[in-house]
């Protein structure tokens, strides 16, 4: 679709109808979904979505819209314009990691400053502790090596990281995408 992009972000507790509410009043303008991410954390669901409208609907018009909804379910609504839409960082070869070990401060960030400094893409990121006599974070990441990297020598640097912050690192291709 053509016409205005927008992303919206809501964030509210979890409750049964946020998405149907958010997305019958993105319907009501014209808007079409194009790129989404929702999820629950700790009781809070949050989303974030790029939105295709009209050429002619403004931002101020879409959180207007979203007004009633976010008040009705409880949820924060924020609206951007987004003048225009680069396309992601695909080039290049799709790995997944996985991090596990005990809860901690700084885990996130020294996984994600590695695969910085070696230019890898982090296009999806997801975290969890999960509970027991001890809590273990888990956290699974969606990366795109830049062309040429050498995925070896990246293993074995977050192998080195992982040596070095007491957690377990592991590192594959990514399957087929169903998205």
């Amino acid at each position: 679709m053509s016409g205005r992009h927008f992303a919206v972000s809501a964030v509210g507790a979890d409750r049964p109808g946020i998405v149907a509410g958010v997305t019958g009043a993105l319907v009501e303008l014209g808007c079409n979904l194009e790129d989404t991410s929702m999820t629950v954390l700790r009781g809070r669901f949050a989303m974030v979505l790029i939105v295709a409208g009209p050429e002619d609907l403004q931002a101020e018009a879409v959180e207007a819209a979203l007004g009633p909804v976010g008040a009705d379910l409880g949820l924060a609504v924020w609206v951007h314009d987004v003048a225009e839409l680069e396309p992601a960082a695909t080039e290049g070869e799709s790995w997944a990691v996985a991090v596990h070990g005990a809860d901690r401060p700084g885990i996130v960030h020294d996984v994600a400053a590695v695969l910085a400094g070696a230019g890898v893409n982090i296009v999806d990121l997801s975290t969890r502790v999960l509970s027991g006599d001890q809590p273990v974070y888990a956290m699974i990441l969606e990366i795109v090596l830049p062309p040429g990297s050498d995925p070896d020598a990246l293993d074995r640097e977050l192998a080195g990281l992982s040596a070095r912050i007491g957690v377990a690192c592991s590192m594959h291709p990514s399957g087929a995408d169903i998205l």
